[in-house]
């Protein structure tokens, strides 16, 4: 051990200077990379508790990965916060330097920016993000093992040494009690002090090199870069397309903010799964067609010329007027006539939209709208997607929407949506997803639509409401409901338009549905939706 130092008290002090407080300090080592206040911590425990998905990720990851729940913090916060910041390797307990180097690698990725556009400040987008990218972060763990065994020893070793500086400050402590006046200490209180310091040494100097080798482990982890660029693509993909999946629906980002995780991920669930997945592109479709259609639609918008009339349009001057404007003595004249309103027009007689009353869309739900048309759309996909982009028509019109479904005489189910609340997308699900089955009857449901109007009446002038049916199948009708029907026509002027969707014979001169409608045309492509457009212009 070469020469033995000096037992007194002053020598023994100097020796043990260097691990004297050594570990209050010690910089504190972190547990999570992402730099985040007690706010964000509380989001991310509110989160992970409300989401069994992130909880069984984490029990399964833990498989792999002892500190694995860390691991998801971070890449939550990572796609969380606003202001985004990461931890120095040096300020990181060496047990979670592999969850380090993945969010740094995470954090680098091209993609990742465009993934926090989606998910800053929606703990639902985040979490989102986060589930995404389970099957890359179970083979990052699974390729890691080796740098996590070097993290975990180096973890170990900053402990012994930990311990070993404090086993020096007792022992300088001991010996201190133990010194006699003239500062001499007793021999076996001087050995102590020398052999606490040898360990603190010797840990110390074990401390620093099983950081180091953690830090080139987790540094080395093979691929993971590449995969953690793959997961941020994978995240970003399946965020937007949640999101496209819930505008299609008609959920706003602000009805999103003020649901409940758990009832945010319920709706998204059912929306991802069976009939409504497949029908969210045409309903999309059918949305910005409307959109459009609106767009186009003006109260008696230029149309078929009828005639001639006075006005001040100059945009509609025939050619005599516009021959008068040529001529300098005539010009004061045409001035005079423009200022009274008197030019001579062309008059026109354009597509009038005169309903503002209720919408009611009666959607054929028998067992033949099961049938699949073109791009394997069904006749039911197409029926129920119209008939929400109508919905949608009259909440931007301010108008109560119905709807009702229907198949046999004794099935039908009706769906009311006034004017006057929101939407609820519950409602708007169970109305898509519902279907009844069975055979067609053309005379129960417009009974049903009948009934509500005259309810609205209530024997009063009411607006003119608008009846869209959209069917699959031929059917009759009695001669008495007929002429009843027919009586309620005048006596409630509402109008009735009519889509036969993969019958065209139902649309022909003289059918019956040609009987019941003012308005009707065939659909045989599903994949076209301008073949409803003039119903949103009129509408």
């Amino acid at each position: 051990m070469g020469a033995t130092p000096g037992n007194g008290l002053d020598a023994l002090t100097g020796r043990a200077a260097t691990w004297l407080g050594l570990t209050t300090a010690t910089p504190e080592r972190h547990t999570g990379a992402v730099v985040a206040d007690r706010f964000e911590r509380i989001t991310w425990r509110d989160t992970y508790e409300q989401s069994a998905g992130l909880r069984e990720l984490a029990e399964e990851l833990a498989g792999h990965h002892e500190h694995a729940t860390d691991l998801l913090n971070d890449v939550f916060l990572a796609a969380y916060k606003v202001g985004l910041r990461l931890r120095e390797p040096t300020e990181m307990d060496p047990s979670r330097l592999v969850n380090h180097q993945v969010i740094s690698s995470l954090v680098e990725s091209p993609d990742f920016a465009g993934l926090r556009r989606e998910t800053v400040g929606d703990p639902y987008a985040a979490a989102l993000a986060v589930l995404a990218q389970s099957a890359a972060l179970r083979r990052l763990l699974g390729r890691s093992r080796d740098a996590q065994d070097q993290g975990e020893r180096a973890a170990r070793a900053r402990q012994d040494a930990e311990e070993a500086a404090d086993a020096v400050a007792e022992a300088l402590r001991q010996a201190v009690a133990a010194a006699d006046e003239d500062g001499t200490v007793p021999a076996a209180a001087a050995d102590a002090v020398h052999r606490a310091v040898e360990t603190a040494e010797a840990t110390g100097s074990a401390a620093r090199r099983a950081a180091q080798n953690a830090a080139q482990g987790a540094a080395a982890v093979p691929g993971i870069r590449g995969t953690a660029h793959g997961a941020a693509a994978r995240a970003t993909e399946a965020v937007r397309e949640e999101a496209a999946l819930m505008r299609a629906w008609g959920v706003g980002s602000g009805e999103l903010e003020r649901m409940p995780f758990d009832r945010r991920a319920r709706l998204a669930e059912r929306l991802r799964t069976g009939r409504l997945a497949e029908w969210a592109e045409l309903i999309g479709r059918f949305r910005q067609m409307a959109d459009g259609e609106r767009a186009r639609k003006v109260e008696n918008a230029t149309g078929e010329l009828v005639g001639v009339t006075l006005g001040d349009d100059l945009s509609r001057l025939i050619p005599s007027e516009l021959a008068n404007l040529g001529l300098p003595e005539l010009r004061a004249v045409f001035a005079a006539r423009y200022a009274a309103g008197e030019l001579m027009l062309y008059d026109s007689q354009g597509e009038q939209s005169t309903g503002r009353g209720a919408v009611i869309a009666c959607v054929d739900t028998s067992h033949s709208m099961y049938a699949a048309g073109p791009g394997g759309v069904t006749r039911e996909a197409w029926a129920k997607a119209c008939a929400l982009a109508l919905l949608d028509q009259a909440r931007h019109a301010g108008r109560d929407f119905v709807g009702i479904l229907f198949s046999a005489a004794d099935k039908v189910q009706v769906f009311r949506f006034p004017a006057g609340r929101s939407a609820g997308i519950g409602q708007v699900l169970d109305f898509a997803e519902t279907f009844l089955g069975g055979g067609t009857s053309y005379q129960a449901p417009l009974t049903a639509a009948r009934e509500l109007l005259e309810e609205e009446s209530d024997g009063a002038a009411a607006p003119r409401a608008d009846i869209v049916m959209i069917t699959d199948d031929e059917c009759g009708v009695t001669e008495e409901w007929m002429r009843g029907w027919n009586e309620a026509r005048h006596r409630l002027d509402f109008r009735v338009f009519g889509v036969a969707v993969g019958t065209p014979r139902a649309a022909e001169a003289g059918s019956v549905l040609d009987a019941l409608c003012d308005n009707l045309r065939s659909v045989e492509d599903f994949t076209d939706v301008h073949a409803a457009a003039d119903l949103f212009r009129l509408i």
